[in-house]
């Protein structure tokens, strides 16, 4: 009995996603003919030729789909050739993309000719004790690192306000960033959000900007990547690395370790239902633009609407941040930054190892989006590490339930490093 239901579910999984096989087919024609009618520089999408180059993940090019190895888009793309594209005069400057959010927040960073992430900065001013002033104190800077469709304000509804003022002669001044694409930071749709593109705006925007001379890094999910990649390029500037449910997918084979990536954090099946949206918008480029152009294009009318329905002033920050990036910066960090750059994991760790640099590793025991597996074949290939399993809590809740005790732990790594 069990082996037909199975086989009952394997047959309409296949056929659900053999459904969005083509209809991804028929967007990829019809994004492409709008492009050009409505953009002075249309962006390529990854459905031809692979590009040969190092920084970006094959798993955007090898995502097999049974109807354009048919040849469905042939034909299509002969209509397509034949409409011009439209030239307006604007191809050399920085633009929306019409399927892209319009509003005054969204598309503030490109009034700006030197861009930059946006940055919420939280420090304790120094204080005098009762006889007087205290002898000079040490200050410690943090940088704080979310993960995947997520901004500062996770650190900052959650951490930061556990975080204690300067203890044993010295200050701690915490850096929450909007990583590039998401958030209140820039959006740029010439940037392929390589670990490269990442870690260049981070040393830009936070460590040149308040020239940091040392720093602990806290990173989360995705954001644990990039640390990995920003203390590998800066090994002589980093006093520890904390890595929350680190998204870890190491082969021997570059291209396997990127697969393994896809498959696990967003492998194709419909339930449960997150990881059926998910697996749609990481597996389908042009399905997925669909959908960020109803709900992502459109944020600020379905705050709104929640607004009305909850009846309530603000929403979660959690909802908000779901919609606050863009279709090519939410596609291209998930493939380059998650998939695309496990490959490069290894690498990065040994450098960290061998600079003595302190690396910590904290994950949830009920992770269902990245499983424990990660963090413990972590600490099997890189036994220096400090690994601490936290039981009975998931991806978020490893810090959203046990705030108090996160901060604490945090405060140790800092102590002892």
């Amino acid at each position: 009995m069990e082996k037909k239901v199975k086989a009952l579910l394997d047959t309409i999984t296949f056929l659900v996603f053999l459904f969005f096989d083509f209809v991804d087919v028929v967007l990829c024609v019809a994004y492409e003919l709008l492009d050009k009618l409505f953009e002075a520089k249309p962006f390529p999408c990854y459905c031809g030729k692979k590009l040969e180059t190092k920084e970006l993940s094959e798993t955007l090019f090898w995502r097999k789909n049974v109807f354009r190895k048919m040849g469905f888009l042939s034909f299509g793309r002969k209509i397509c050739e034949a409409v011009k594209k439209r030239d307006d005069g604007n191809r050399g400057e920085v633009v929306n993309r019409w399927s892209d959010c319009g509003c005054d927040s969204c598309v503030s960073w490109m009034k700006k000719s030197n861009q930059k992430l946006h940055v919420v900065v939280k420090e304790f001013p120094q204080v005098n004790s009762e006889d007087g002033p205290r002898e000079e104190a040490t200050t410690e800077n943090v940088i704080f690192l979310h993960g995947f469709l997520s901004s500062s304000s996770y650190w900052t509804h959650s951490v930061f306000k556990y975080l204690s003022e300067p203890l044993n002669h010295q200050i701690y001044r915490y850096f929450a960033v909007d990583l590039l694409g998401f958030g209140k930071s820039p959006k740029p749709n010439d940037c392929l959000y390589t670990l490269n593109d990442h870690v260049e705006m981070i040393h830009k925007s936070v460590i040149s900007a308040y020239e940091l001379s040392s720093f602990h890094l806290v990173a989360h999910s995705m954001g644990c990547n990039i640390a990995l990649a920003l203390a590998a390029k800066y090994p002589k500037f980093v006093k520890s690395v904390t890595l929350v449910a680190p998204p870890y997918f190491s082969d021997s084979n570059d291209e396997t370790s990127s697969s393994m990536a896809l498959n696990t954090v967003a492998r194709k099946t419909l339930w449960p239902p997150l990881a059926f949206g998910k697996s749609v918008m990481t597996w389908y480029e042009h399905v997925g633009r669909f959908f960020c152009f109803l709900i992502c294009k459109n944020h600020t009318t379905w705050e709104r609407i929640f607004k009305l329905f909850t009846q309530t002033r603000e929403l979660n920050f959690m909802v908000v941040d779901l919609t606050r990036h863009t279709h090519h910066s939410a596609w291209h960090s998930m493939h380059n930054v998650i998939c695309g750059g496990s490959k490069f994991m290894d690498d990065y760790v040994g450098i960290l190892i061998n600079a003595k640099v302190k690396v910590w590793v904290i994950h949830g025991d009920q992770d269902l989006t990245v499983p424990l597996d990660c963090s413990n074949n972590l600490k099997m290939k890189f036994p220096q590490l400090k690994l601490i399993i936290v039981q009975n809590v998931d991806h978020g809740t490893v810090i959203f339930h046990r705030k108090r005790d996160f901060v604490k732990s945090l405060q140790h790594i800092w102590a002892t490093s």
